[in-house]
């Protein structure tokens, strides 16, 4: 057990194979590869990957961000160096996994267009389609910011593009009050997908 726990790599295939093994139950129950099926799979790839992409962005503004002026000037650049970029590249990609996943999945449940539409495709008659329209919105705004004002911000702000000193520290700024942003727009839209599963 401590070979596979010792490394990330092999924690992560353990984790996949459990679950594997989870579906083989499944569909030794009786369970099929349907249309249900695939929508369950996307849903579970959609959580994962959302827990990634919300857990470091509350990881950035709970953690690191307001830890900052407390670490030394001498440690700060194994942040700014190590840390950060890798988290940055988890962050993004955690972004984007759970845009597409969470469309395909809109897609496979037959919502997709009434939700992005708000729910006037159908004469706002499905409330649950609303309530995931307005959290699908919220998380493209989000995973918007992610892509095109956070991290082009952050590559200045830790150096992986070249700025001068003004630039980085007004490039840090913009990417802090972005992520602020969607720090607080993720409560609504959690909310919101929550509510579309659970009120409706």
């Amino acid at each position: 057990m401590a070979s596979i726990l010792s490394s990330l790599r092999n924690t992560v295939i353990a984790g996949f194979v459990l679950a594997f093994i989870l579906e083989l139950v499944y569909l030794n129950g009786g369970g099929t590869f349907d249309t249900n099926f695939y929508a369950f799979i996307f849903r579970w790839l959609h959580v994962l990957s959302g827990i990634m992409w919300i857990g470091l962005l509350y990881y950035f503004n709970f953690v690191q961000i307001p830890n900052m002026p407390n670490i030394p000037d001498d440690q700060k650049p194994a942040i700014g160096k190590v840390i950060a970029p890798a988290a940055l590249w988890w962050f993004r990609w955690g972004a984007m996994a759970t845009i597409v996943t969470g469309l395909i999945l809109g897609y496979l449940n037959g919502y997709i267009h009434d939700a992005l539409a708000l729910g006037a495709l159908n004469d706002f008659e499905v409330p649950k389609n609303i309530a995931i329209g307005i959290g699908m919105w919220l998380g493209i705004i989000m995973w918007f910011n992610v892509w095109f004002v956070i991290w082009p911000n952050q590559k200045k702000a830790l150096g992986i593009v070249e700025a001068d000193a003004e630039t980085k520290a007004a490039s840090a700024r913009t990417a802090m009050l972005f992520s602020r942003t969607n720090t607080m727009l993720s409560i609504p839209m959690l909310f919101a997908m929550v509510s579309a599963q659970n009120l409706y």
